[in-house]
């Protein structure tokens, strides 16, 4: 397996139209993009790119490919989480959570309903 790397803002963009789309041509992609739609040859280039990283594969129709994620979004996710906690925040998800709520002006029932939900993580799972 390739070793997994951040994606770029327009990477980024085009998977997240194939994690929702699971499988699409790339006018399908453009088409999911609001106006002004970028180039099709720049989504096109784009989405070789992607499959070079191995985040997508395709299925060729003659000269067109159908592609379609090869990196689970949760992967990714995980992936991008763990990255920013250990790049911005020194590897503490309690600093990430701190900060957020500094920086959202968390109010308590906020702040309530995040703890439970992470104590509901530590439960395990049946």
């Amino acid at each position: 397996m390739v070793e997994m790397k951040e994606l770029t803002k327009a990477e980024d963009q085009i998977m997240q139209i194939l994690w929702k789309l699971e499988k699409a041509f790339v006018k399908d992609i453009v088409d999911q993009f609001p106006n002004p739609k970028p180039a099709y040859n720049t989504v096109s280039t784009i989405v070789r790119i992607l499959e070079k990283k191995g985040f997508i594969g395709y299925k060729a129709y003659g000269k067109t490919h159908e592609y379609y994620p090869l990196i689970p979004k949760e992967k990714y996710t995980h992936f991008y989480l763990n990255n920013l906690v250990k790049g911005y925040f020194g590897g503490s998800f309690q600093s990430l959570v701190s900060f957020f709520a500094a920086e959202n002006k968390m109010d308590v029932q906020d702040i309530d309903q995040l703890v439970k939900e992470l104590e509901n993580l530590k439960k395990p799972k049946k």
